[in-house]
């Protein structure tokens, strides 16, 4: 009998696990003694937080980054072949939704495993619910182009489609570069576009807010290494 590869989301930020995973994901989190893991540190110590504490030696960890080679990944589905059941756990939010981890799922449909998703916080989705912008019809579009010229360049393109279809952009970035990314949108989006930043999301110090570029020109923010969700 094949194991259950178990989708388990985690805090957007350093909070209380209980604030935003239902009681059941901990209980069923803290039953699998195998984790799939983007850094085993961060996983260790959110184990600790929903019921492993004093077991955290007892568990065996793998990890799936970026850097991660595909025959290592092909290992892990053997684990899952044997018999073993997976918790899989993405660094902050839901596994495999802009996380290296969608590879071994993918892996786990191919090879015939049960995938299951545990129910947890999405950046993106509470971004969209608090945004006011049309949660009928949107697009992640996640990682712009480093390069200045090809990020605004892009940022046109969706502004553009967000027009014509009506489509709400969602767009993250890496936290450091926040702060470029938001100048870019404020110097080539026309003035009554409007784009919602929603930064720290589920924690105490949450921000978000939804307004015209041209309302934006106007503040003054820093969101530098700040966890952030921008819709167009």
């Amino acid at each position: 009998m094949k194991g259950v590869l178990y989708l388990i989301p985690s805090p957007l930020g350093d909070n209380d696990p209980k604030e935003v995973i239902p009681t059941a994901v901990m209980e069923l989190t803290s039953s699998l003694k195998h984790f799939v893991v983007e850094e085993v540190k961060s996983a260790r110590r959110y184990l600790s937080k929903v019921g492993l504490k004093g077991q955290i030696d007892t568990l065996q960890f793998y990890e799936l980054s970026e850097h991660t080679k595909i025959d290592q990944i092909e290992g892990y589905i053997k684990i899952l072949l044997n018999g073993v059941s997976i918790g899989l756990i993405s660094e902050a939010g839901l596994p495999a939704v802009a996380d290296p981890g969608s590879s071994l799922v993918e892996l786990a449909h191919n090879n015939g495993i049960e995938v299951r998703p545990m129910v947890g916080p999405s950046s993106l989705m509470l971004a969209l619910m608090a945004s006011g912008m049309n949660g009928q019809n949107f697009a992640f579009t996640g990682y712009l182009p480093i390069k200045p010229d090809e990020r605004r360049t892009k940022i046109k393109q969706l502004e553009r489609l967000s027009l014509s279809q009506h489509q709400s952009q969602i767009i993250i970035e890496t936290p450091y570069r926040n702060n470029s990314l938001l100048t870019d949108f404020l110097q080539v989006c026309a003035p009554k576009t409007r784009l919602c930043i929603a930064a720290e999301i589920s924690l105490p110090d949450a921000f978000i807010k939804t307004k015209t570029v041209e309302q934006w020109r106007k503040e003054k923010i820093d969101l530098n290494k700040k966890p952030c969700v921008f819709i167009l």
